[in-house]
């Protein structure tokens, strides 16, 4: 009998540790993304940034890759120069921008000849102002203008990164735990999310001395842990390859050929549409709901052992117990063994949110978002896959996200002196939005395939990633205009009202929540297929 060839992706812990590497690096990247957000109060007291600079420069991320069409360049660069040069180029890039905005952030920018001319300079750039997209404005702080510089070239990594972890999990998994691989993934990387919570402030404050600064250091020292892995994977990769003999996998690359034909497509539109809506609700969210919550709820600061540094990684471990524990039942088939894991991550939750609670800290009560939505993922994909109802899932996502938007503009301030009200309905509130994020990505992007052909996949998720790039650059921004539209001027950075920007929020999720009631009346009368199952 012929002997068939092992090779280095046959072996479980080959692969399972070459998507451990990509995953830590899109993890390292999440953090990085909003490593200002639960600091956004200090940023105005230690740096003068208003809401308004501070959502431009939050916006500032996606600009070259909606503006000058980056994201698009990254497809291209990934379909010529494989998987393995891509992941090692976009994690330099994210590096070489998170440099840069430390350098901003850091005192030594302070009285330098950098800052003489970020203040002198990009108050006005032609065409962009005249269209009113610059990505500065006349008055803006020039560390935040010499930050957003480098949040853009970061963003273009990041972006580029996005696209080839990816394609490196098929690569690697094809034919075998394809969708348990992804949903890891896409499960360490949402840690990242709560990682940054409760990791900025601690490093900002550490030793009693405030200095942002030290926060971003911290997200650059993980920049550079990206790095190392993607350099690591890439020598992975390359045995691979030198043990197959095949060339890497390649797409099509976008063409501008396919956008006539992708933007004929009825749903498509309405997928695209109901996707900018609902992430711009979504992503720009997070930079401000740290802030947010400071502003509405009445939190006493933790004394003695709730005040000390060690309390923050005791918390960060037993936040890890209940995301492995909730993630992992999902794929025991002992009834036994699946519920014990479930008691486990509901014990370790009440006692994180205690935690929380007695440490009167804003940043670890939203740090729970990500960790209901890493439970139920892969129950929803699984859903979907198996049952169908993508449709009526992107309708019920939306519907939440507009009741969560409304409780926290209506409901937390009147909770505001209830100490241990407001913090019960901060968490719940926190927790359901999680589920709202893995009920409307869990059907929006499998229905892609359904509405284009299978030859231009490729080119219709670029251009509804390109789409929903604007939004993300757009709402960061709105929702900093609107904070300083609607309170008076000097008003202190823990006492803004969030209201008209909350009600701005849920009325993207209202609009997202048509669309999706008219994609599902499209479906039934086109028979697109999004309510019917993915496996048959």
């Amino acid at each position: 009998m012929e002997k068939v060839q092992t090779v280095l992706r046959d072996k479980a812990w080959a692969r399972w540790t070459a998507l451990l590497l990509l995953a830590l690096a899109m993890f390292c990247s999440y953090i990085f993304m909003d490593i200002l957000s639960p600091i956004k109060d200090l940023m105005q007291t230690e740096r003068g940034w208003d809401s308004t600079a501070f959502g431009t420069m939050e916006g500032a991320e996606t600009f070259l890759n909606v503006f000058v069409f980056f994201l698009i360049f990254a497809g291209i660069i990934l379909d010529k120069m494989g998987v393995r040069f891509t992941a090692v180029l976009s994690a330099g890039v994210m590096l070489v921008g998170g440099l840069i905005k430390y350098y901003a952030i850091s005192s030594a920018f302070i009285g330098s000849s950098v800052e003489t001319w970020f203040t002198n300079n990009l108050n006005y750039i032609p065409l962009f102002d005249e269209l009113g997209v610059s990505p500065f404005y006349q008055g803006m702080p020039a560390s935040a203008k010499c930050a957003a510089v480098g949040f853009m070239i970061f963003g273009c990594g990041c972006e580029m990164a996005g696209i080839t972890v990816s394609r490196g999990i098929v690569k690697w998994f094809k034919g075998r735990e394809t969708a348990l691989a992804m949903g890891s993934e896409m499960a360490l990387a949402r840690l990242g999310v709560a990682t940054c919570m409760i990791f900025s402030p601690f490093f900002a404050k550490l030793g009693g001395v405030v200095d942002v600064s030290r926060s971003v250091a911290f997200g650059v020292v993980l920049l550079c842990i990206a790095l190392i892995m993607t350099i690591v994977y890439f020598f992975m990769d390359r045995t691979l390859d030198a043990q197959t003999g095949e060339a890497e996998a390649k797409d099509d690359p976008f063409k501008v050929s396919d956008i006539g034909q992708i933007l004929s497509s009825g749903g498509f539109w309405l997928v695209a549409l109901l996707c900018v809506l609902y992430y711009s609700a979504i992503f720009p969210f997070q930079k401000y709901a740290v802030n947010m919550l400071q502003c509405n709820l009445t939190l006493a600061p933790g004394e003695g052992f709730w005040a000390s540094s060690t309390v923050a990684i005791i918390q960060y471990a037993i936040m890890l117990v209940v995301a492995a524990a909730s993630f992992s039942s999902n794929f025991m088939k002992e009834k036994a063994l699946k519920q014990g894991l479930m008691i486990v991550a509901i014990i370790a939750l009440v006692i994180y949110c205690f935690m929380g609670y007695h440490r009167g800290s804003a940043e670890t009560i939203f740090a729970v978002f990500p960790l209901l939505a890493v439970a139920i993922t892969p129950i929803l994909g699984n859903y979907v896959d198996h049952k169908g109802k993508a449709a009526s899932m992107l309708m019920i996502g939306s519907l939440l996200l507009i009741v969560c938007h409304l409780i926290f503009a209506f409901i937390l301030p009147i909770c505001k002196g209830s100490e241990v009200g407001g913090v019960i309905v901060a968490y719940a509130t926190i927790l359901v939005l999680g589920a709202s994020f893995s009920l409307v990505p869990a059907a929006l992007w499998p229905s892609v395939p359904k509405l284009v052909d299978e030859k231009i996949i490729g080119s219709a998720y670029a251009l509804i990633f390109w789409i929903q790039n604007i939004g993300l650059w757009l709402f960061p921004m709105l929702i900093g205009k609107v904070l300083d539209k609607t309170n008076p001027e000097g008003t202190d950075a823990l006492a803004l009202d969030y209201t008209w920007a909350l009600v701005m929020l849920a009325c993207l999720g209202a609009a997202a929540f048509a669309i999706g009631f008219i994609l599902k009346i499209v479906d039934r009368n086109k028979h697109l297929g999004l309510e019917e199952p993915n496996i048959k």
